[in-house]
Parts: structure tokens; sequence; C-alpha cells
């Protein structure tokens, strides 16, 4: 459809930033300034005119199409073509694109017209009438308003856009525009799909990973390095903290009772984690928790290990069903890597007969008897950090 090299036009569309008030213009900014981070095409220019956003890229329309999808804070996109506001430019670039989706999709069409500019001569229902006829003579196509093989939508503001099918992005909030969380990052199915919802509402999501070689493999490690890869596509990056925690394990399956093993492993990595957030000034923590999913999920469990955290614990998936998350892992593209088999320390220290109903005070006994605090102090000495 254009030239090698050419500037192409591409019409973003974005959903709940139209609902901001005074405020509205630095999440449009955030949003554009995110989009040209993803593009790293210092040639692109974008445009903001009343709800949409206009960029103009020399970028192979791949890799501008791989961008945009994973732009939080876009709803939709397509590639355009824009005309001078008379009818005869309109008709032109009508034929130009009509020919093009017609040849890719098939011959039945619709055309939808939006007037924002009321000092247009014809109104949506006559710029409508208008093409269908030109496309239905002139490239020997057939109106189809209830099935058509593609839309051809026109948009008439400070100039006239022309676009067919839309392609769907993740809506939600730009990134960054929430503030900083840390992501408590396993190699299991639901933690990258709570991360990926926490980017989605405008947070900029780094990760912490806890390591118990030799116990826990390097092939462990090297999946959560691959699940942070994929979740960086939709984050821009995501720093990974990986936080050797073996000898906090080995304390604890010396002191504690088998059953209050999960808990107190869990107790630990939240304090750990809030203390890695605070020293990098993040605002929360992240994790993958879903009510009732596992015996350390339950109500009275979530109560003791949040309780280890001064900052908030946000669980996007509290309320969600493994079937909704293993639907969105899929989508997102993290649920092939997350099920390799790799167990993480949680996996593989699990008890047979985990609490389901602990005792709050009979676990903070526990906690205290750990004396856990010097040791989680040397895991953080030794944390490694990957950029």
């Amino acid at each position: 459809m254009r030239e090698a090299g050419a500037q192409n036009l591409y019409l973003i569309k974005y959903g709940e930033l139209t609902l901001k008030g005074g405020n509205r213009g630095s999440f449009e900014r955030r949003l554009a300034d995110n989009i040209r981070r993803q593009l790293a095409d210092p040639k692109a220019s974008l445009d903001r005119h009343k709800g949409r956003l206009y960029l103009r890229t020399g970028a192979e329309p791949q890799a501008v199409r791989r961008a945009l999808a994973h732009t939080f804070g876009i709803v939709a996109f397509s590639e355009a073509l824009q005309a001078d506001k008379e009818m005869g430019a309109i008709r032109e670039a009508a034929l130009r694109l009509g020919q093009g989706l017609a040849a890719a999709t098939g011959p039945r069409f619709k055309i939808e017209a939006r007037r924002s500019d009321k000092s247009f001569p014809l109104d949506s229902y006559g710029i409508a009438c208008d093409l269908g006829e030109l496309l239905r003579t002139r490239l020997g196509l057939t109106v189809d308003l209830h099935h058509p093989d593609w839309v051809l939508n026109v948009e008439i503001r400070d100039r006239a856009y022309l676009y067919g099918p839309q392609s769907p992005a993740p809506g939600g909030l730009p990134l960054g525009s929430s503030g900083r969380g840390l992501l408590m990052l396993s190699g299991g199915i639901d933690s990258p799909v709570a991360g990926y919802l926490m980017g989605k509402r405008g947070l900029r999501v780094d990760a912490i990973y806890f390591h118990t070689p030799p116990y826990t493999s390097e092939q462990a490690r090297d999946k959560v390095v691959a699940l942070r890869r994929i979740l960086s596509e939709y984050l821009l990056g995501m720093r990974l903290f990986v936080v050797p925690l073996t000898e906090v394990q080995m304390r604890i399956r010396e002191r504690a009772p088998a059953e209050e093993t999960t808990l107190l492993v869990r107790a630990c990595m939240v304090k750990a984690a809030e203390a890695v957030a605070l020293r990098g000034g993040y605002g929360c923590l992240i994790s993958g928790e879903s009510l009732g999913q596992v015996a350390s999920q339950t109500l009275p469990a979530l109560r003791f290990t949040g309780g280890f955290s001064s900052l908030p614990v946000l669980r996007p998936l509290i309320g969600m069903d493994k079937e909704e998350i293993v639907g969105l892992a899929r989508r997102i593209g993290t649920f092939e890597t997350s099920i390799l088999p790799y167990p993480d320390c949680c996996a593989l220290f699990a008890p047979a007969h985990p609490l389901v109903r602990p005792d709050h005070e009979r676990m903070l006994a526990s906690f205290a008897a750990l004396d856990a605090e010097p040791l989680l102090e040397q895991a953080l000495q030794g944390m490694e950090r990957l950029e």
C-alpha cells in the first residue's frame, strides 16, 4: 500500500484517557512518550487532536504494529490515509484504500463516516452514500451493511482521515502514570500476569525473584529471566533483582514445623521485597496471589504474610479463577514459559499438609523464633541486579 521508506500514518485511539479532566494532557503526553520509546524511531512524529493520536513513521509496518499492540493506554490502532477536506481528495483516498482492502479481505464492504467538523458540506450519511456508490461502481464491490468483509472508516476532523480494520491494543493507562511497583516474580503462571495487569494500570514495574541454589536449578532462574524478557515488551524494560534465599530457607526447615514452612518462607520474601522496594523508591509490592487458590492464599494466610510489608501489597488476581488467569497468560505470551518444568523454591519446599487457617499470634511467634533478620540482610547483600 505504501512505497518503501515512506512515512506511514497510523491513527491511534485511546479509551479511558478521554475521561480524564484537567490532567488529561499529562496522560496523553506520557502515552506519546511511551510510543516513541517502543518504536525507537527518532524521526517518528506524533500529533494529538481530540481523542486521537496520529503517528507518522518510516519504521517497518510489522514493527509498528507490534509496538502499538504492546503499549498500555492504546485501545485500537489502524494504518490510515490523510486527505484534504474536500470530496475529490477523499474519493481518491477511498479508492486507493478500498482497492487494497478488497484484494486482501473480500468484495463486501461498509462505509462508516463521522463528521466532527460540522461545516463540512456533507453529513455522515451523505459521505457514506457517496463513497459507497463510488467503490461499488468503480471497483465492482458490494455494499453489505450487516456482514461486510471489511469496513472503511472516514473521519472528518482538521483533515479527512480514512482507515480500514482496527487492530486491538491492551488499553488501560500509560505506563508510568501511576508510579512504580515491585513485582514478586516466580516462575509460575500467576505472577507474570499480575505484573502485566498492574502495568496496564499505569505502574512502572520491576521484579524481584528469590533463588535457592542448589535446591532450585539454573533453569528455574533462566525461566524467570525469560519471563522478564516477555513482560518487558509491555513494560518498556524491567529490572530484575535476584535474591539468594538458601540460608533463610534452611533456617526455616531447622526451626519451624513443616506445616508452617510455606507461610514463613512467604513472610521472609515479603519482608525482603519490602526492603528492596523502600531502598529503590517503589510505592508498592505486587503479588500474583488469588484468594483461596492454594493454602497460602486464604484470608488468614494473606493477613499474616501481607503484614510484613509497610507498603501496599497489590493483588490484581485476587478475585480471578485459574482458568481466567491461564487465558490471560496465553494472550500475553507468558504461559508456555511459565509451565516449563523447573519449579521455584516455594514448590520444592512445600509441605504435604500446609496450614489453611493459621493462628495469627502463633505464626508471629514462629517467625520471631527464626531470628531471620540477619540472614535476610545477608541475602540482600548478595542480591544480583539485572537491567
